[in-house]
Order: structure tokens, then C-alpha cells, then sequence
């Protein structure tokens, strides 16, 4: 069988040590051994011969250097040597037995005999009592292998790593049974049944502190962070499991909230957990609260940039304040405008402060900030790890680190947030993965920034059913199209890529009688120096009308659902579309804007104008889409949008805002065509429609925990559609109100504006004709969420929302009191290959237009957009 190196390094030592030669004497003419007296003088012998027995594993040789005896070597008998070799073996713990044995002794020489007996190898090894998972966590931690020797250490570490792990999951009970047993089938192999009885989870039942006036109980209990009460309301999302690590962390927590609120000499005097059944404890705890401090004099000294009154100003701690060494450190170190982070962003990277408390004078702390300004940091380097995605300086250009720079820490902050909106890169470890390397002595500082690329490229496949049947949606997004190497074909991965832009391809059909085709290009950097984007798209729908027959029966079916009178014998879902060959519309659409980003007010702004074009070409349409069924009608119209975006994460976002002003317009044709609109054609209202559009939409994310995951986005939306003329109101561009803001295919010419609780469209007003005539709405919403995982490859979130919003025909019946309010609940999932999908359920609690008591239960479907 093969034999294992053993201590390969001290092997190689051995065999330089060892004579080439080892010479055995024949056993059969070894005269009798001597009595070995212990207590008698010790006499020396050199070692004439080494024999080794017992190990399979292990090489004669290695097992002989090991033992620090050589051929050549003498020793005494008895003596340390052979007490030495025999001790280093047992402590290696490989052995169950350790002997070393005379084979024969004259007068001068001796033959030792190292007879070992080896510890057996792990063949199998069965876990019972424990979950799948639970194994796979465990396994790297313990080292338990297939191969390995098996020690007493080995079981010992076993026992206490399972119990530590079983332990911090609230099994504090949990016992560890290792059963070994021989391997039949292998010789000097063992079968290990590692058993867990996890028992039932400790929780805590109660918390008793004694000694405590200035925090209340409840105030203690969610100072904690891991170990709660049971029966307490505010917990009752929160684990009471009882684990005694976080436990050990808590006490700390306790007194640093004492600290908190001026108490700086609080401290534990005792603690104890009683328990009270095998799954409940009670934790005992007494505390001496001490004299409560507050902040005193407040002087700065080694400051040369800045005055005292500037720092004063940016520490934002006045004398009396209640004393709190947690406030002082963020103050000084830790918030966006802390003292620190005006040095910093000045190139002051070496600056430090040690706030130093001088004297107390009753209840009052008088501190020194003694400061070390140092002098200002210039970049060195600018390194880029992991980036195999995109080009180099596709990256390097949304950098404000820059070698030659001062540093700052607000460009790095920015350039990191930059990176992200790429949505090139794993956002979750871009902020942990900069790597800052000062170096003091030459005053330069290296910027690694170790990134994670990931493909954000989108494939959409979806179905979607309304009026006329299944509608399929085919679609596919590339997010780091390269343009330039179009004709390149050695650049190629599935596409030119590498650029950081946008190329989408998308189609909607369902057959012949609805086709929706449509392509766009963004690009960033419009000639790779400034950050000025160009955008380019253009879609082109025909979609063919349903027969008479089937839309009267359709929409009566639907509309004895949706008034909730009667559902009558069939569902209205269950009719086979008939098509109507004679009634179509087409639309042909273009698009082309220019996007710069601003200096002021500060350089979130942005601004973007864009000229479309659209045309439509009906035939025997529906006229209460549009007012008119049979014509052209062509829309050109300029836009322009003022934006801020200062989000942190554009997909799970944490903090920051969004807004958007936006204004569109035709030209005012009625002023100067010299038509009289009140008596005119519908070919000639609508060959050139004339309005303008403007709409606001502002969105904020505040973090709600310490640790930003759960998040609260609160939004206001308003938009309004106005004309020159009120004979030549555009039929277009009008607002949809009401569902999931989805549809199985978007009707050309109207914005479709999502209200969940609600069915689509059931928001829009109807005139007098039976036209949808949307031309103002508003929308509010508030939206909890808490991320359920966040992986590169996957992202979950759960929400809750309250949304209130509505739609009206003039701002004449506009009122801002007047709102359709909804709650509900939903998910969110992204995938990287498919985007953002989602499904919310809301519940509407107002009538839709005196009709229904609510609009009840809604379910609202989310695939590739936010809400």
C-alpha cells in the first residue's frame, strides 16, 4: 500500500541527518537483554541499529527523524533521550501506543526497536439529527474527512464546534454523540456516526434589571440586539432565542447606551441566566448607573487650516449638551459632515484627532481636541482589480480619484456610487471592496478598487392576455453593447461588447393581429470625454381590431365583473377572440435625445432634451380611444427634463433621491394655421396635434435601521396635459390610470400610470362621448422594504405600501383631497438575465365612480419596472 510523507519538511532534515546505512543485527544471535536498572547509574551506548513496527502510513525513515534518534547517536540507559522520543510521539496524538524497545545491548553499542501502534483513518462518516445544510456549514469548520487519522483531539474539537454551532442557532441544550466502529471493509479504517440531539430552543421568558432609573426596561431591551424577552409587543419580530455569544455582546451594548445618554460610569455589577424549564431562561441583571455627565468646555488645539469657530460649528456639540462618546466618534470620524471629513476632503488624509478629557469639574467634561493635520495626500495610483467585462476606461472616465489629485474623500464616495450606476458591477461589495494604502513618509496614498463584475443583460419572454387573446413578448437588453466594434468580429461575445452601453431589441406579437416591434441606443459618454449621453429609439405597431359580436359580448361580460352586480354564465375571459381585418391602427415612432450632466446647483443635475416624432394611421377605429376612427395624425414635440438623482444603489436602493421635472410641447399650429377649429375635419384637428405635457415625479429612500436594510420610499407624482387651442385638444399622450401600470400591449399614444388596488384603467374618466379623456392625475405612495436576500446572481425583497392617487378630464375638478387610497403587500425578485419581476397584492377601499362600495382585492403583476 502506498505510505503517507509524514512531517514533510522535517523528513527531508531526517534523511540529511541519517547515515546512509542502517544496519539491523539478526535477532537469532542477539544474546539475552540485561536487567535495566532505573535506579542504578545510567549507562551510555550508541545507537547501532533502528527498526520501526506498527506504521502503515508512515516511511521507516520518517518516523526515525522524527523521533530524534540516529544510528551513530549515544545516548544513556536509562536516559532523557528515550524518554524525549517517546513523549514527541504521543504528542502528535497519531498513536494509541508508543514503545521503544531494546533489541539487543553489548558493551558498547545497542539496537532500539520503535514499536508503534497507529490510530485508525475515517472511511465514512454519517451526521443524524442535523439538516443538509447545517452539514455543509459544519464540515469546513470541524475537518472531519474522509482519509483523516482519527485523535481523541479530533472528537474532542468535533464535539465542541457542532455544540458552538447548534449553540448560536438557540439550541443551547444540544448534545454531541461520536460513535466510531470498525470499517469491515478496510483494514485500520473506522466508520464515525457523528449523532445531535439539538433538543428544543432556549428562549428567553423574561429580562430583570434592578438598579436601573435613568433607562427603562424597554429602553435596555432594544439596546440589545440579540437577546430579547418574550410577551414584550415591540419584539415581536425579533428572535428571543437565547445564544450566549450575542448574549456576552448585549451587556456591552447596555452599558454603551448608558453611555449614550450621559451615564459614563454605568457598568454591570452582576449578571446571571436562570433557567427556568429546558426551554426558557431568565437573565438577572443589576447595574450601578453612576453620575450623569454632560459636555463641558470644548477646546481645539494643533488645528492650522481651520478655525476653532469652523470646527465648533462642524462638531455640532455645544457646551451643556448631555454627555455621549458615541455622538463625539461620529461627530468626529463617522457622519458624511464630520470634522474628519472636512479635512479629508481637502487631501488632510493622514489628519487624526484624539479628543482628550482634561478635567471634570462637577457634572461637567472638558475635552481637548488635540489634532494632527498632517500635510495634504496626492493619488499615486489608481488600480482597478476583477474588471473583465469592461474596457479599462470605461471605468477610469466615471473615476474622480485620478493619480495627481488631491484626495478626497467625497470623489471616492461619488466614484463608488458611479460605479454602481453602471449596474456593471455587484453593488452589494463595491463599497467594501476599495482598498486606501496611505503612504505617510512621501505623502501619496494608492486607490485599489477591487470590483466584481457581473452580466446585467436582460432576456424577457413573457405572455399576457387582454382583448384579443395571448400576447407573447419577446425581448433581449444588452448592457455593455459596444458600438465601435460593430465591424469588429474578434470583439464579439454574442455582441460587440465592452462600452458600458445600452442596446435593446424588443417584439410583441399575437399573430397577425398585433405586432409591436421596437429598438433603442444609449449611450453615456457621447464621445468618450464628457458625461453627455445620446439616446436613440424608434418602434413601429399595427394591431387589428376585434369583430362587433365579440367586443359587445366582452366588454358586457367584463363589465358585469367588474361592477360586481352578476358574473352571469360565462367568464369573460373565456371568449375566442374574432378579428376584424377592416379596423387597424398603425404607429410609426421615433426619438432622439441629448442628456449633459450639470455643475449647479451641484453635479446630481441633469439635463436631457429629446424631439420624437410619432405617427398613427387609422382605419374604422375605435372612436372612444381617440375621439376619431378613420385618419393621420402626426405628433412632434420637444422635451426637456431637469433631473437629480443622488441614489446609492440603482436597483435596492437605501438612501438618496430621485426627481424629475420634465415639459414637453408641439408647436403651437392653431396660432398661426389661420384654421377654424370649432367647424374643422378631424383630418384637419389631427394631422399636426398640438398640446403640452408637464409632469413631476420625486422620489425619496430613507433608511430605517442602523444597518440601512430596511428602507422607506416615500413619492409624489403628478403629471397634466394641456392645449392652445380647446376646438384642437389633442386625443393623445393622455394618462391611463389605475392597475399594475402593465398591459399585454400598450396602446400607442396614451401613458399608462400603475395604481395598485385597483383594475387598469378604472381611473380614467370617461366623457360624454365614451372617450378615456385623462389629462390630470397624481399619484402618492409610501413603501416599506426589507431585503429577503441579496446576491449577485439574485435579489429579494419584500414591501409593504400605502399608494393613494387619481386621475381627472380638466384642472378645473382637480382637488388634491379627492384620492383613491389603496394598501397592500408584495415581493420583489431581480434576476440579472431577467430584471425586475414582482407581484403586489392591493386592496382598494374607495368606490371607482360611485359604482362600488371599493374596488376590493386587486393582484398587480411587475415585469422589467418599478412601480
Amino acid at each position: 500500500m502506498n505510505k503517507l510523507n509524514f512531517l514533510p519538511l522535517l523528513s527531508i532534515m531526517c534523511i540529511a541527518l541519517l547515515p546512509l546505512k542502517i544496519v539491523a543485527q539478526p535477532i537469532d544471535t542477539v544474546a539475552p537483554l540485561p536487567d535495566i536498572s532505573y535506579s542504578g547509574t545510567p549507562r551510555e551506548r550508541v545507537i547501532a541499529g533502528i527498526r520501526v513496527s506498527g506504521s502503515d502510513f508512515y516511511e521507516d525513515y520518517v518516523l526515525i527523524g522524527f523521533s530524534g534518534l540516529s544510528v551513530g547517536q549515544t545516548i544513556s540507559i536509562p536516559g532523557t533521550e528515550i524518554t524525549s522520543a517517546v513523549t514527541k510521539f504521543w504528542k502528535q496524538g497519531y498513536f494509541s501506543e508508543v514503545k521503544i524497545l531494546l533489541d539487543q545491548m553489548t558493551s558498547d553499542s545497542v539496537w532500539l526497536h520503535i514499536a508503534l501502534k497507529q490510530r485508525p483513518r475515517i472511511s465514512q462518516i454519517n451526521y443524524y439529527g442535523m439538516k443538509k445544510s447545517d452539514q455543509e456549514d459544519l464540515e469546513p469548520k470541524i475537518g472531519l474527512s474522509k482519509g483523516a487519522q482519527l485523535t481523541p483531539d479530533l472528537i474532542d474539537r468535533t464535539k465542541i464546534l457542532v455544540k458552538k454551532h447548534f449553540s448560536e442557532k438557540g439550541y443551547d441544550n444540544c448534545s454531541v454523540f461520536i460513535y466510531e466502529k470498525n470499517d469491515p471493509t478496510t483494514p485500520g479504517s473506522v466508520i464515525l456516526d457523528v449523532t445531535i440531539d439539538k433538543k428544543m430552543k432556549v428562549k428567553v421568558r423574561n429580562i430583570i434589571v434592578n438598579g436601573n432609573n435613568a433607562l427603562s426596561l424597554n429602553q435596555i431591551d432594544r439596546a440589545m440586539k440579540g437577546t430579547h424577552r418574550s410577551g414584550y409587543l415591540l419584539n415581536i419580530f425579533k428572535s428571543k432565542k437565547f445564544i450566549a455569544s450575542k448574549y456576552a455582546e448585549d451587556k456591552g451594548l447596555i452599558v454603551a447606551k448608558y453611555n449614550e445618554v450621559g451615564y459614563r460610569d454605568a457598568q454591570l455589577v452582576s449578571d446571571s441566566v436562570a433557567r427556568i424549564s429546558e426551554e426558557h431562561v431568565d437573565i438577572f441583571l443589576t447595574v450601578d448607573e453612576g453620575k450623569k455627565y454632560y459636555f463641558g468646555n470644548i477646546a481645539w488645539s494643533g488645528n492650522t487650516i481651520y478655525p476653532s469657530g469652523t470646527l465648533d460649528n462642524f462638531l455640532n456639540i455645544a457646551k451643556g449638551d448631555v454627555y455621549n462618546l458615541k455622538l463625539l466618534e461620529k461627530r468626529l470620524f463617522q457622519d458624511e459632515d464630520a470634522v474628519s471629513s472636512l479635512y479629508k476632503d481637502n487631501g488632510y488624509l493622514f489628519f487624526n484627532i484624539d479628543p482628550v478629557e482634561t478635567t471634570i469639574n462637577g457634572d461637567s467634561i472638558n475635552f481637548e481636541m488635540r489634532m494632527y493635520e498632517g500635510k495634504p495626500a496626492t493619488i499615486n495610483q489608481v488600480i482597478i482589480n476583477g474588471n473583465d467585462r469592461v474596457y479599462e476606461h470605461v471605468v477610469r472616465r466615471e473615476l474622480r480619484t485620478r493619480p495627481g489629485a488631491l484626495y478626497s474623500q467625497s470623489d471616492l464616495v461619488r466614484s463608488l456610487r458611479d460605479l454602481a450606476q453602471m449596474k456593471l458591477f455587484n453593488e452589494e461589495t463595491l463599497y467594501s471592496g476599495v482598498d486606501i494604502q496611505p503612504n505617510q513618509e512621501d505623502g501619496t496614498v494608492d486607490i485599489v478598487y477591487n470590483l466584481e463584475t457581473k452580466s446585467s443583460d436582460q432576456f424577457e419572454f413573457s405572455a399576457g392576455w387582454g382583448q384579443q387573446g395571448i400576447v407573447l413578448s419577446v425581448g433581449i437588453k444588452f448592457t455593455n453593447f459596444a458600438i465601435q466594434n460593430l465591424f469588429r468580429k474578434e470583439m464579439y461575445r454574442i455582441v460587440p461588447q465592452g462600452e458600458g452601453q445600452t442596446f435593446s431589441v424588443r417584439a410583441q406579437a399575437n399573430g397577425k393581429n398585433y405586432q409591436n416591434y421596437s429598438l433603442s441606443f444609449f449611450e453615456p459618454w457621447l464621445g468618450g470625454k464628457r458625461p453627455n449621453s445620446l439616446s436613440v429609439s424608434a418602434y413601429y405597431a399595427i394591431q387589428t381590431g376585434i369583430s362587433k359580436r365579440y367586443q359587445d359580448a366582452y366588454l358586457t361580460n367584463y363589465n358585469n365583473y367588474y361592477y360586481n352586480n352578476y358574473y352571469g354564465n360565462n367568464n369573460y375571459y373565456s371568449y375566442t377572440p374574432e378579428y376584424d381585418s377592416g379596423t387597424r391602427m398603425q404607429t410609426l415612432g421615433f426619438s432622439a435625445g441629448i442628456g449633459t450632466r450639470l455643475k449647479w446647483p451641484d453635479d446630481y443635475f441633469t439635463l436631457y432634451t429629446e424631439l420624437s416624432f410619432q405617427h398613427y394611421d387609422l382605419k374604422n377605429w375605435y372612436k372612444y380611444y381617440f375621439g376619431f376612427s378613420d385618419g393621420v395624425a402626426n405628433n412632434l414635440a420637444l422635451g426637456v427634463t431637469l433631473g437629480r438623482s443622488s441614489i446609492d444603489n440603482p436597483i435596492y436602493t437605501r438612501s438618496g433621491s430621485t426627481f424629475a421635472l420634465s415639459a414637453s410641447a408641439t408647436l403651437p399650429y392653431s396660432l398661426f394655421d389661420n384654421v377654424d377649429y370649432s367647424t374643422a375635419t378631424d383630418e384637419q384637428k389631427y394631422r399636426w396635434v398640438e398640446y403640452y405635457k408637464v409632469k413631476f415625479n420625486a422620489k425619496m429612500f430613507t433608511p430605517l435601521s442602523k444597518n440601512e436594510k430596511l428602507v422607506l420610499m416615500t413619492r409624489v407624482e403628478y403629471g397634466f396635459v394641456g392645449y392652445y387651442n380647446k376646438n384642437k385638444r389633442s386625443p393623445f399622450e393622455k394618462f391611463n390610470v389605475g392597475g399594475d401600470g402593465m398591459s399585454s400591449y400598450t396602446t400607442a399614444g396614451t401613458e399608462v400610470v400603475g395604481l395598485r388596488g385597483y383594475l387598469s384603467n378604472s381611473l380614467t374618466p370617461i366623457d360624454k362621448n365614451g372617450n378615456y379623456n385623462g389629462n390630470l392625475y397624481t399619484r402618492l405612495s409610501v413603501e416599506l422594504r426589507y431585503p429577503v436576500l441579496m446576491q449577485q446572481s439574485t435579489m429579494i425583497w419584500a414591501l409593504a405600501f400605502l399608494e393613494a392617487g387619481n386621475c381627472w378630464d380638466e384642472f378645473s375638478k382637480f382637488n388634491p383631497f379627492d384620492l383613491k387610497r389603496s394598501a397592500g403587500v408584495g415581493v420583489r425578485v431581480f434576476l440579472p438575465m431577467f430584471g425586475l419581476l414582482g407581484v403586489d397584492w392591493g386592496y382598494g377601499f374607495d368606490a371607482i365612480n360611485g359604482v362600488r362600495t371599493s374596488s376590493g382585492s386587486q393582484f398587480a403583476f411587475i415585469l422589467g419596472q418599478e412601480f
